[in-house]
C-alpha cells in the first residue's frame, strides 16, 4: 500500500496554498471538505483535479470513493488538518476548479432570479445566502468587488454543496453591472429596511414576476446608498414585532423564497 502523504509534500503544500484567496486565485482552485460538498463536487468529476482522505475517511466513505474517476490521495492525519479551517477536521476533501462566471452571463442570458451581494463580508453569510439562492432556484450570486470570498473554507462549508449548483461571479462591478442588467429586462430590488416599497405589496401588484435580480448588503451598513439608487425599488420586509431588524440571511431567505412563489 502506499504510503500517506504528509504535511511535508509537495501536493499537500501546494493544497495548503488554497485555504488562502491569493493562492485560490493563482491557481485556479479551491478547497471543498467534507463528504456532502464531495459528493456534489463528484457529480462534476471534470471540475475536480484529486481527492485527499485520511484511511479513516478513506474507509468510512468507500462507497463514494470506489466510484470517483479522479486520483484519490491517502493523506495523514497532519496533512488534512493542514487542509481545513475547521476545529475538527473530516479527513475529506476534494481540490476543486473555480467555478467563476463572466459578470456579462447575467445580461445575454439572464436568470430568471439572481443575487447580488455588495460588500457582504461574513463568509458564513456568503455560503448560507448560496445555499438559500440554490434551494429557491436562482441562477446565479454576485460577490461584488470587496464582498467575502465564496470559495474560502468556511463558505463552502456553510453553501452544503450549493456552491456546485449555482453560477458564481466575483469581484463585479455593481456600479455598471445593475444598470446593465436593468437594460436587459431585469427587476433590480434592493433589500433595505428602510424601503419605500414593501415586500408584499410588491408581489400583490405583480412585480416579483419577471426576471428579478435582488440586491442585498453588508451585515452592519446595508445596500450602499449609491448603489441602492440604481434599482427599480427599495423593498422592506414588514415586521409585527419589536426586533429592530432581520439579519442578512434571514433577509435573503424570506425575499428570495417569496420571488420563487411569486414566479411559480
Amino acid at each position: 500500500m502506499t504510503e500517506p502523504l504528509t504535511e511535508r509534500s509537495a501536493r499537500i503544500a501546494a493544497a495548503r496554498k488554497l485555504t488562502r484567496r491569493a493562492g485560490r486565485d493563482a491557481a485556479g482552485l479551491f478547497l471543498a471538505e467534507g463528504r456532502q460538498a464531495v459528493v456534489e463536487a463528484l457529480a462534476d468529476p471534470d471540475g475536480v483535479r484529486e481527492v485527499f482522505a485520511t484511511e479513516a475517511a478513506a474507509a468510512a466513505h468507500r462507497d463514494l470513493l470506489a466510484g470517483a474517476r479522479v486520483p484519490v490521495r491517502v493523506v495523514t492525519g497532519r496533512a488534512a488538518a493542514g487542509l481545513s479551517e475547521t476545529v475538527t477536521p473530516q479527513g475529506l476533501v476534494a481540490v476543486c476548479e473555480l467555478r467563476d462566471v463572466p459578470a456579462d452571463s447575467l445580461t445575454t442570458a439572464p436568470p430568471r432570479l439572481s443575487v447580488a451581494l455588495a460588500e457582504l463580508a461574513d463568509p458564513g453569510n456568503a455560503g448560507t445566502v448560496l445555499r438559500t439562492a440554490d434551494a429557491c432556484g436562482a441562477g446565479a450570486v454576485v460577490f461584488g468587488a470587496g464582498s467575502a470570498d465564496p470559495y474560502g473554507g468556511k463558505a463552502v462549508r456553510a453553501s452544503a454543496g450549493s456552491i456546485f449548483h449555482v453560477d458564481v461571479v466575483r469581484g463585479a462591478p455593481l456600479a455598471t453591472l445593475l444598470p446593465a442588467v436593468r437594460a436587459a429586462g431585469v427587476t433590480v430590488l434592493a433589500a433595505d429596511g428602510g424601503g419605500a416599497a414593501e415586500l408584499p405589496a410588491l408581489v400583490a401588484d405583480g412585480g416579483l414576476a419577471g426576471p428579478v435580480l435582488w440586491l442585498f448588503g453588508n451585515e452592519a451598513r446595508g445596500v450602499p446608498a449609491e448603489l441602492a439608487a440604481l434599482a427599480d425599488a427599495r423593498v422592506r420586509i414588514p415586521m409585527r414585532g419589536r426586533a429592530e431588524s432581520l439579519n442578512l440571511a434571514a433577509a435573503a431567505a424570506i425575499c428570495l423564497y417569496t420571488t420563487q412563489l411569486a414566479q411559480g
